[in-house]
């Protein structure tokens, strides 16, 4: 039962739709009306600028390493549970990560996932999401695509995952399922790429003046 409660706690804090909540509250904008009208953190940047998206970024980066660094205290604090503890952190960010993608807040529609599983697997993982975060940033520097760069990493994670932790480690089993949903939610920018129609990152000069 508290495994259970941990669980539904941490999709709901994965819920929490932050970009949507900055845009309303500090501009009074609905991002889902702007720019590529994802909830994210590179579109916040885009149409509400850098101030703005970088704090989405740390919030959905923090709704994910949160439950899953502090759920196995709380399930043994409530009694414990037959599940291992490393499981147990996996299940949470799981959980954290199925919450930004599918926010109950918002009819199941959410985010592509990446800053949420980003603080999940730092929590869980920390060398092989170096790993994926070196790849990132490799990628992003010499292309400026956000969403190229994602998905590199989201190949990258595995594969550094199964060297550094083994093929058959329950984070390597983690790393792949994060990996294959992440490219999931990135297949309308793999068809833009395929066309040469993705956007480099910059903030859009398109985009109507926002806020006050």
């Amino acid at each position: 039962m508290a495994l259970f409660s941990v669980l539904v706690g941490a999709y709901l804090v994965g819920a929490i739709p932050f970009g949507l909540l900055l845009g309303r509250a500090l501009r009074g904008v609905d991002i889902r009306q702007h720019g590529s009208r994802n909830i994210g953190a590179t579109n916040a940047y885009r149409v509400l600028g850098p101030g703005i998206g970088i704090a989405v970024f740390a919030l959905d980066f923090a709704k994910g390493l949160v439950p899953t660094a502090f759920a196995p205290r709380v399930v043994a604090a409530a009694g414990g549970s037959a599940v291992q503890p490393a499981t147990v952190a996996l299940l949470a960010g799981g959980a954290a990560i199925v919450g930004h993608v599918f926010p109950v807040y918002l009819t199941f529609r959410g985010g592509k996932g990446v800053a949420t599983s980003a603080g999940v697997l730092l929590a869980a993982a920390p060398l092989p999401t170096a790993v994926a975060a070196g790849v990132w940033g490799a990628i992003f520097g010499a292309t400026r695509y956000v969403s190229l760069a994602s998905i590199a990493a989201a190949l990258a994670l595995p594969v550094a995952a199964a060297s550094l932790e083994g093929p058959r480690a329950p984070v390597t089993i983690a790393a792949t399922i994060v990996g294959a949903l992440v490219i999931v939610r990135h297949r309308s920018n793999i068809r833009r790429l395929a066309r040469g129609e993705e956007p480099r990152f910059h903030r859009s000069r398109s985009e109507p003046e926002v806020g006050p």
